[in-house]
């Protein structure tokens, strides 16, 4: 798997809550159609560019509907999509991944790009993308939890060193481990000595 493909993907999801935590309320609506745009990007730069890559699809979708609402808001409105969207975002995306899991891993599609079509129907490639794509939801609902722990108190106290530790630190400690490890699961895998028959040395 390619670790600048799946980044990419993910560029939306850093790029909306990096601007929605630093612009201005009234701009969450330009925040989320530059992670819309940034999602309609990571599509047409994808090979093949169709069918879709799901997280790109959802991606899309997803912001596209933050952008319109955040446009069509008043303050007030504007102002809860700002403090909660972040986190919301990832609890969404996060759940999407995990859902679909079992009959459709979000990573099989970046793996497939450099993987030869004869092992896409074999039982470790499977496995192995279930794996990642279970970590990866798991991961990014994980965000999204942090997200909202940070949002909670910053609502409530008006501190600053929340945003910084459960908005800014924690998601690109989790973001750093989880390319790191698209990249050393498979590999641990398919380099696994065979297991001798039962009864045999």
């Amino acid at each position: 798997m390619k670790p600048a493909a799946l980044i990419l993907s993910f560029l939306p999801l850093i790029a909306f809550s990096l601007l929605a935590r630093f612009l201005p309320h009234d701009l969450i609506g330009v925040a989320a159609l530059i992670a819309a745009v940034c999602a309609a990007a990571a599509m047409v730069t994808s090979r093949p560019v169709w069918p879709p890559k799901i997280l790109n699809a959802c991606s899309l979708i997803l912001f596209a509907v933050i952008a319109v609402a955040g446009f069509t808001l008043n303050h007030h409105g504007d102002r809860w999509l700002a403090t909660w969207g972040g986190a919301g975002v990832g609890l969404v995306l996060g759940l999407v991944i995990l859902v679909l899991v079992p009959v459709a891993p979000f990573t099989g599609q970046f793996a497939r790009e450099s993987t030869p079509e004869a092992y896409w129907s074999s039982p470790t490639f499977r496995k192995v993308n279930r794996v990642l794509s279970a970590s990866w939801g798991a991961a990014i609902f994980g965000l999204g939890v942090s997200r909202t722990v940070a949002a909670a108190i910053s609502e409530h106290t008006g501190a600053r060193w929340p945003e910084v530790i459960f908005g800014l630190l924690i998601p690109v400690l989790v973001l750093v481990q989880m390319v790191k490890f698209s990249k050393s699961y498979p590999e641990r895998v398919t380099h696994e000595p065979a297991h001798a028959p039962a009864g045999r040395p």
